[in-house]
């Protein structure tokens, strides 16, 4: 009988965290550390969210309780941080009423 988590259930675990952390880096919140600076690219990390969705509905049904919370969670984050950035470029995007009032003016 074996102890503790299975060879799958470590490799599963490092799955998420895989995709969990390159959705991090594509949204800026983690430093590349293969190129030792912070990166933005969100349709990478829209991506990235998108594999740990298809993972979460294939998987439906065959995971273990603390699996299952471990994947929403991760995704519940991740979409949050994900709105977050996109909104933040938006906002940025958007003409700041200062920049509206100059522009009239000229």
């Amino acid at each position: 009988m074996e102890d503790g988590p299975s060879r799958h259930d470590m490799l599963f675990a490092q799955l998420v965290l895989m995709f969990q952390t390159a959705a991090m880096q594509h949204m800026g919140k983690l430093k590349n550390p293969l190129r030792d600076k912070i990166e933005r690219d969100l349709d990478e990390a829209r991506i990235s969210i998108d594999f740990l969705e298809m993972l979460s509905e294939k998987t439906k049904g065959n995971l273990s309780p603390d699996e299952q919370r471990y994947l929403d969670t991760t995704l519940r984050d991740l979409r949050l941080n994900y709105v977050e950035e996109v909104a933040k470029d938006e906002a940025a995007a958007r003409p700041q009423p200062s920049q509206e009032a100059a522009g009239q003016n000229t």
